[in-house]
């Protein structure tokens, strides 16, 4: 399952879909939404956030279980630095790779002054780079501290984000050559809404593992896309997000949409999304498609 999905990513066309696991005891009726637009008939795989925005959400290895289970797809499941030190990073591996949730991607994660629970601390030991370097511990058939297993955990696959945009993108370079060199297999950009923003971060990413001469030099760059469909979305992205840049047409065009009526901007904004995601799809399709899991704007942009 899992090598299908890195076979993909290296040689075809590869679609992945973001699920956000709610604050709630259950996983199942973001699973029957999908089943119901029969969105795992057009993505290759899921990924599933874990408490975006430092918020109480359901457990990301769970939900990747239920997922991976459910459609038979692989699963790359999000695992925070904010919230684990190195002994509870490491359990949690071992027990999702019993389970066949072997793919991991890797953040530092948000601020835990940003929670919704009352006096939150972060853990943030380190930065993602040390996630990955634990999972290439694993890989090795040892935990971080060089002691081996006596059963050796199946091959995990590890992924990481970059942001989209930077005024100098050699700073995204270096990022990306780090996160390559701790054995990122595929790096998700932030969402990208402009084409010769995404060739590029697509060159940068070529400079940046054109030093590497192992397996590594297959690593892949996988370009996001989250759809615009309200102005003030736009408006949101462009001016508080750093790491992204919505270009002024975009905000231009809804902006005068908006004005005639929200119907008029949602469609706008539908073809504009739309008409990027083909555009990317012709120049490098390999994507990661996250809608907020809003699964019915995934299914209008799929097509």
């Amino acid at each position: 399952m899992f090598k299908d999905l890195i076979e993909k990513l290296k040689y075809s066309d590869y679609l992945t879909l973001e699920t956000t696991p709610s604050h709630e005891a259950t996983f199942d009726n973001i699973i029957q939404n999908i089943e119901k637009l029969g969105l795992q008939n057009s993505v290759d795989g899921w990924t599933t956030t874990d408490n975006p925005l430092a918020k109480l959400k359901y457990n990301s290895l769970f939900a990747a279980l239920k997922l991976q289970n459910r459609f038979n797809k692989p699963v790359i499941a999000t695992m925070s630095m904010r919230d684990r030190n190195k002994i509870a990073l490491q359990s949690d591996l071992l027990g999702a790779n019993d389970f066949d949730i072997r793919a991991i991607l890797a953040l530092t994660g948000d601020p835990a002054s940003m929670s919704d629970q009352p006096l939150t601390k972060g853990v943030f030991e380190a930065n993602s780079n040390l996630l990955l370097q634990i999972i290439t511990s694993f890989n090795n058939g040892m935990d971080f501290a060089g002691r081996p297993f006596k059963i050796s955990p199946k091959e995990i696959y590890p992924f990481a984000v970059i942001n989209s945009y930077a005024k100098n993108l050699k700073t995204l370079e270096k990022k990306m050559f780090k996160k390559i060199q701790n054995g990122a297999c595929g790096i998700i950009t932030q969402p990208v809404y402009d084409i010769d923003n995404a060739k590029k971060l697509l060159e940068h990413f070529e400079y940046a593992r054109s030093d590497f001469k192992d397996h590594r030099a297959s690593s892949q760059l996988i370009l996001g896309v989250f759809p615009i469909v309200r102005l003030r979305t736009a408006q949101f992205l462009s001016s508080h997000v750093p790491g992204i840049f919505v270009p002024p047409i975009w905000i231009d065009k809804l902006t005068a949409a908006a004005k005639i009526s929200p119907e008029q901007e949602r469609e706008v904004g539908l073809e504009l999304s739309k008409n990027l995601f083909e555009q990317i799809k012709k120049l490098h399709p390999k994507i990661h498609l996250m809608t907020a899991n809003r699964f019915q704007l995934a299914k209008d942009i799929i097509g």
